[in-house]
């Protein structure tokens, strides 16, 4: 518990030309984010693609994070798949590996609601000796929506706390009880998350600029509120900028003109057309953008 806290990136997953993991992608990328001073990563999550990749190659991005992950840093591990068996072995794998915790989206489609949602926790937590970290994504995985099942869930034996991806904080402040981890995963929002009781962070712009997370998180720590909103504010111009493009496939092109090949997504996610690379260049080119990037990869 003591380790499960501060700015965990989501971490992207590089692939080379042929879609395959690229273990060099990660060796060029993982030491970057730790010099940065983030405190962990979280591993193979919708930001990883984790759910698009078959369980060998999970297991191989694991294997290669954890492996990179210093002494004193956390490897939270997402295992969540729609088939509760490669959950659950993906879950053992990641405790022989040495991860500190795993994670879980929720089941999704049609016809699973909330009994089935703690269900599939109940089995997820029995399944590892690793402590499990709870997935509350109302807005795409709505089987957990309200306070009550979400306290029911965390409630499970080894569950020991939560990723709060929703911008109703006041659940966020409800649910943030001692004894419980809880990460903020709204990045528009970490410093509100911190101040409503998160005890840090998981979240995809931690891979771009992690020392601005890292900052938000030490400067709340230290009481000083006004200087928190305003680095809120600053890397929040950065965010409102690439959210005009598709996510995912912006960041990996962010990361590789900085230095660090990351090659495509995996299918059914497409790359961004040369139109699209344009118009991202120009708008990393606004001053108040430009601010909040890293003095050596400004585009």
């Amino acid at each position: 518990m003591e380790s499960l806290k501060g700015i965990l990136p989501a971490l992207i997953t590089p692939f080379d030309d042929e879609g395959r993991v690229s273990r060099r992608g990660l060796e060029a990328l993982l030491p970057r984010l730790f010099e940065a001073g983030v405190h962990g990563t979280y591993i193979c999550g919708t930001t990883g693609e984790g759910l698009l990749m078959p369980v060998a190659m999970r297991c191989e991005v694991a294997e290669i994070a954890v492996a990179l992950t210093p002494k004193g840093h956390s490897a939270i591990v997402h295992v969540g798949a729609s088939s509760f068996e490669d959950a659950r072995d993906l879950a053992r794998h990641a405790s022989r590996i040495g991860a500190t915790a795993i994670s879980s989206l929720p089941p999704s489609g049609p016809g699973f609601g909330f009994s089935e949602a703690r269900r599939y926790y109940a089995a997820l937590a029995a399944a590892s000796d690793l402590p499990l970290v709870v997935y509350y994504f109302p807005e795409v995985y709505p089987s957990i929506r309200t306070l009550d099942q979400l306290e029911e869930v965390c409630a499970l034996s080894n569950v020991v706390g939560v990723k709060f991806t929703d911008f109703d904080l006041s659940v966020m402040s409800a649910v943030a009880k001692p004894g419980r981890v809880v990460f903020n995963g709204r990045d528009e929002v970490l410093a509100a998350g911190l101040l409503m009781g998160a005890h840090g962070g998981i979240g995809s712009f931690y891979n771009l600029v992690p020392e601005q997370f890292v900052d938000i998180d030490a400067l709340a720590r230290a009481g000083r509120w006004s200087e928190v909103r305003m680095r809120q504010d600053a890397v929040n111009a950065l965010i409102t900028a690439v959210l005009r493009f598709p996510l995912f496939p912006a960041i990996k092109q962010m990361l590789t003109w900085s230095g660090i090949a990351c090659g495509g997504c995996l299918v059914p996610r497409s790359g961004l057309s040369v139109e699209q690379q344009d118009a991202l260049r120009k708008a990393l080119a606004a001053p108040a953008v430009r601010a909040v990037l890293p003095e050596a990869w400004r585009v």
